[in-house]
């Protein structure tokens, strides 16, 4: 009997994270400080809503590269490849950027003193991204609006019309750091200064990962 309550227990737990994946937006800070329990059972607990998050926050990102706006200018490519596409080149995006950003993170919590595991910064990280998975319901506005143009050069995504959704985009973007920086001040109990040190370090980081890239 022990093992089917054990079971119930933890598909519980799990249905629960996912449910706290949607109340980061609103409530973060209870949400964050769950995440102080690092042990092997709540990491288990979350990581179906942290793998989600991670996909949903990746096919988001990917739809907005220029990449994506091209797809439909090159021949035999149609709406149903560009959602093939979108959602295994996003989720692969968004499994990179986890565990390049999360180590990226770790690495600048690490240097302002944290003391917590890469996994904890990983899903840190994966929960401050709820934003920009929830900008994923932009989309079908937007392409009510302009349809495939979207997904051409030069189609009729252009003006003031589409600065709007690209103001909207960089908003869930802030609003996902707003929720970072949160996150970090909640978990570790530090300062704001002390967050943003860390929040800063790991910027720090990435950006001098990404120059070394593009000076190779």
């Amino acid at each position: 009997m022990a093992a089917p309550a054990q079971t119930q227990i933890a598909s519980r737990d799990e249905r629960t994270w996912l449910g706290r994946a949607v109340l980061v937006l609103i409530a973060p800070r209870p949400v964050f400080a769950e995440l102080r329990d690092d042990s092997d059972e709540a990491a288990h607990a979350r990581q179906e809503a942290v793998t989600a998050l991670v996909i949903l926050a990746g096919i988001a990102s990917v739809l907005w590269t220029p990449i994506a706006g091209r797809l439909l200018d090159q021949s035999g490519v149609d709406a149903l490849l560009v959602a093939v596409w979108a959602f295994i080149g996003g989720g692969a995006y968004g499994l990179i950027v986890y565990f390049a950003a999360g180590a990226a993170l770790f690495a600048g919590l690490r240097a302002a003193g944290s003391l917590g595991s890469f996994r904890r910064a990983r899903q840190l990280l994966a929960f401050a991204s709820s934003p920009i998975a929830l900008s994923l319901a932009v989309w079908p506005l937007r392409l009510a609006v302009y349809g495939g143009d979207v997904f051409r050069a030069g189609g009729s995504d252009t003006g003031a019309g589409n600065d709007l959704f690209v103001a909207l985009e960089l908003a869930f973007v802030a609003w996902a750091l707003v929720l970072l920086g949160i996150g970090i001040r909640t978990v570790h109990g530090w300062t704001w200064p002390r967050a943003l040190e860390g929040l800063s370090l790991a910027a720090a980081i990435v950006a001098l990962v990404v120059v070394a890239v593009h000076v190779v």
